[in-house]
């Protein structure tokens, strides 16, 4: 009998290997977290051990993703390094964690050394050498100034994590490429414009809309030390009653000042969120796009949202996939 529906389909090897038909037969659940912000992507897979002939894959592996439906073809995922295997039972269960970067070598080994009188572009390509990462950084970002930055005790990793905040930027590893782009502006690193998304009630199994109270701080305040070094001031974005201190000190007030202005911008971004989860799985979508949500509720269709993460799942014969999403920057 012919299936009318299309079903979902995928792709998996591991070290190169398609291991896709002996995974099939075992598939317990897949799960692809796919973050715009620091944290690695994360691949979660549970397989069935029931006749115990499952052999667990080494840390370090490299596993590669293909998602998509009968009707629509694969979509590339990336790749992905095994640093978690657990077995578990009864009944007896493989679950294999794999990340986006490789967390067990150098990527995350702590450092001491200091920058000067450079570029934030240089900072980045830098890094990206010394990790064979291919640098994909914003033009806005490239030549802006850094006249002093220290990594103290500070993994590179951590380093890249804390330049992204500062910037208010996605800095993340996706892909062998380290990037570093602005959040919320609609653009690839290299200034290409990133889709807009509809999305409507029908398409929905499941939503969760949230509106916090934004007054909640009325500004962000950060410290930074005068030009000789013997003075901690404080560089202030919005109004000081009420206004969020961040904890690290800046080496000047333009450092000082742009850190606040990012945390700001992801204080009013995370004033409106919404929870949306796809009945048909859309392995095409990506954090960082945006979107808009129609046939909910008017207000809920009148912002333009923005992707912070993605959550492929593929269990019990489908495949869903769940938006967490915050209300673009510079919207009422």
């Amino acid at each position: 009998m012919n299936n009318r529906y299309p079903a979902p389909r995928y792709r998996l090897t591991v070290n190169g290997r398609d291991i896709t038909l002996e995974v099939s037969p075992r598939l317990i659940s897949l799960t692809l977290t796919d973050h715009r912000g620091p944290e690695a992507d994360t691949l979660d897979i549970e397989l069935s051990d029931h006749d115990g002939l499952l052999a667990i894959p080494p840390r370090g592996a490299t596993l590669q993703l293909w998602l998509g439906w009968s009707d629509t073809g694969l979509i590339d995922k990336g790749t992905f390094t095994v640093d978690e295997t657990e077995h578990s039972g009864p009944p007896d269960i493989l679950s294999i964690r794999a990340r986006s970067a490789d967390l067990r070598g150098p990527l995350v080994k702590k450092r001491e050394r200091s920058w000067h009188d450079t570029t934030l572009g240089d900072i980045l390509r830098t890094l990206g050498q010394e990790h064979d990462l291919e640098p994909a950084i914003s033009p806005q970002f490239d030549q802006v100034e850094i006249p002093h930055l220290d990594q103290t005790d500070e993994s590179d990793l951590n380093l890249i994590t804390r330049l992204g905040q500062d910037f208010d930027a996605v800095a993340t590893i996706k892909h062998g490429r380290l990037l570093f782009m602005p959040i919320g502006q609609g653009e690839t690193a290299s200034g290409k414009d990133l889709p807009v998304v509809t999305l409507t009630r029908a398409d929905g199994d499941q939503h969760r809309f949230l509106q916090a109270d934004r007054d909640a701080y009325s500004g962000v305040k950060a410290h930074y030390y005068d030009l000789d070094g013997s003075e901690r001031l404080e560089a202030i974005v919005g109004d000081e009653d009420n206004a969020k201190t961040l904890r690290h000190t800046y080496a000047d007030r333009s450092s000082a000042l742009r850190a606040a202005k990012a945390e700001w911008k992801k204080i009013q971004r995370g004033s409106a969120t919404l929870s949306f989860t796809l009945a048909r799985g859309r392995p095409d979508l990506s954090p960082e796009w945006r979107y808009r949500v129609e046939g909910i509720k008017t207000g809920i269709g009148a912002i333009e949202w923005l992707g912070e993460r993605v959550t492929h799942e593929l269990a019990d014969g489908g495949m869903t996939t769940g938006l967490e999403l915050e209300q673009r920057t510079g919207q009422s």
